[in-house]
């Protein structure tokens, strides 16, 4: 059974590989922000357990025991954040940290009858997929916003960032997944994207903002 700091290690080896399976350690110390001596001594005891794969000077690989222990992980903090949005009523804004916590606890059934009441989504409030309790995770293909073109129709079905910083300007503009869009023009100066949707005939979005915005191209 792995402890919440080996947990930690292995979503962000998970999270940063991108489903790939190799990681830098200069980027996981990076982004767990931790000294590179700390990173490599926990890798090691990683190692032990069967779960990565390390050599000195090569990215980290997770073994496919690793592959599905992260997995796991990760359902359990999507299952999370979902469970405290429709069944609790947190906005999408506020539910990172808690789950943050709820992550650590080793039920396997709690997080089942979660599921089970949740009705089997497939993806979070923030539209990344759910691994199932296998830890096999469906994928999907969305195309940024900023790669749409004018005059296209557009639903919008998830986010690369989910800080709660973008989450609270998305609320700002009262877009949410699911919101259909329409794109108007692009701004040939700064490749700001002007989009209309319900209740907004006119609203101008970053190229940073529209770049973190996935959505369906719909016919």
């Amino acid at each position: 059974m792995a402890s919440s700091t080996e947990e930690n290690y292995l979503k962000a080896l998970y999270n940063l590989s991108n489903g790939q399976g190799e990681v830098n350690i200069s980027d996981l110390a990076n982004g767990l922000k931790v000294s590179m001596p700390t990173a490599n001594s926990m890798v090691k005891s990683l190692q032990k357990s069967d779960w990565v794969i390390y050599e000195k000077y090569k990215p980290v690989i997770l073994t496919p025991k690793g592959q599905k222990e992260a997995a796991l992980i990760v359902r359990k903090h999507r299952l999370t954040e979902m469970f405290l949005v429709k069944k609790m009523g947190f906005g999408w804004e506020e539910v990172h940290e808690v789950a943050e916590q709820i992550e650590h606890i080793h039920s396997p059934k709690f997080f089942d009858r979660m599921d089970e009441m949740l009705g089997y989504p497939t993806i979070d409030p923030h539209g990344s997929p759910i691994p199932d309790n296998q830890g096999r995770m469906k994928e999907f293909s969305y195309t940024p916003l900023s790669a749409c073109k004018p005059g296209q129709e557009v639903q919008l079905t998830a986010l690369t960032n989910s800080s709660a910083e973008f989450l609270e300007f998305l609320n700002s503009r009262k877009l949410s997944l699911g919101v259909h869009l329409k794109v108007i023009s692009r701004e040939a100066y700064d490749q700001s994207i002007v989009v209309s949707y319900p209740d907004h005939p006119i609203e101008t979005l970053s190229e940073k903002a529209s770049e973190r915005l996935l959505v369906r191209i719909l016919e």
